[in-house]
């Protein structure tokens, strides 16, 4: 086995005993909360009796003792079956399929929206170092990084909703409309503010990495050299710049997959959005155990990945780091 070979082996690994502690952990969480299963499962129905209750249990496997709980569901995801949702009365890949669309589009438009916007203000603020410009899109950058997803969403919501009347104020498509009758624009309609809400969450580490690194840059005496020559500054930005200072944007905008699904959780309950987010909050608040080991299952493989994805960018990108890696 290649040294290359034996490096994606060790990340695989990695990957795979992530996934198994983490459902470890989800699951003894789920059991040591206040939620009743049980009672969840049939939206609290008090006039269930003792004998429902029992065979309901039963029939969830909830009799069992935690740890059998756990294998039995262990070995049924090993197979490709992420069993029943409680909640839904369907299965859970099927559930997950139903609203990973809707997300994926959320996530989507909002990691390249955050990358771009994230990119371009960082070059301003590098190539207009110390003047009005950089010290606005610091203070937004910094002001931004410390405010919380759900509130930006609630001011989106307040000012281009409630008071401009521009956007719907959530759901995915019109409200009383079937879905067969809801076209592309409506969807584009109903996903605009959301995904803004959404790619605000990774512009300011892009830009503030982007805006060290282009520094970085421009301080270079090849840079010096360059200017000297008479290149302009989108000369310089295109020739030297751009491929060096993108290097920590590309990392860290792939490394924030697990914070653009975090976000996407906030986003989705402050909109309504039916994503795999609000069907998260649904499944924990509603102890769905099935369906919530199934989506964080899907949510960490997506974080993996995307890490993984980050880090073959940047070797590819960086010379130096495809070296190391060759020689690692």
């Amino acid at each position: 086995m290649g040294k290359r070979s034996l490096f994606i082996f060790y990340k695989l690994l990695r990957g795979l005993t992530l996934l198994l502690g983490l459902s470890i952990l989800t699951f003894i969480l789920m059991k040591n909360s206040p939620i009743d299963p049980v009672m969840a499962s049939v939206d609290y129905d008090t006039s269930m009796t003792p004998e429902q209750y029992e065979a309901i249990k039963e029939y969830w496997g909830l009799n069992k003792p935690p740890i059998g709980q756990y294998f039995s569901w262990l070995k049924s995801i090993l197979s490709g079956n992420m069993g029943i949702s409680r909640v839904h009365k369907r299965l859970v890949i099927e559930v997950i399929k139903e609203k990973a669309l809707a997300s994926a589009a959320l996530m989507g438009v909002s990691w390249t929206l955050s990358g771009i916007i994230g990119i371009a203000l960082g070059t301003i603020a590098a190539f207009n170092r110390g003047k009005l410009s950089d010290r606005i899109i610091k203070w937004f950058a910094y002001l931004q990084a410390s405010v919380p997803t759900f509130w930006i969403g609630l001011i989106f919501l307040l000012i281009f909703s409630v008071k401009l009347g521009w956007f719907p104020i959530g759901i995915s498509a019109p409200i009383g409309v079937i879905k067969s009758e809801v076209t592309i624009l409506d969807k584009i309609h109903h996903l605009i503010l959301p995904a803004l809400t959404l790619s605000v969450l990774g512009i300011a580490n892009v830009v503030l990495h982007t805006r060290e690194k282009m520094i970085d840059v421009l301080n270079e005496e090849y840079v010096l050299f360059a200017r000297a020559r008479g290149e302009s500054d989108f000369q310089i930005f295109k020739n030297h710049a751009l491929r060096n200072a993108i290097v920590p944007a590309i990392t860290i905008h792939f490394a924030s997959f697990g914070e653009l699904f975090g976000g996407s959780i906030l986003a989705e309950q402050v909109f309504s959005y039916p994503g795999l987010g609000s069907t998260l909050t649904e499944a924990g608040l509603k102890s769905d155990m099935p369906l919530l080991l199934g989506i964080i299952m899907i949510s960490a493989v997506f974080v993996f990945f995307g890490n993984m994805i980050g880090d073959i960018i940047n070797s590819r990108i960086n010379p130096y780091l495809k070296q190391e890696g060759q020689q690692a």
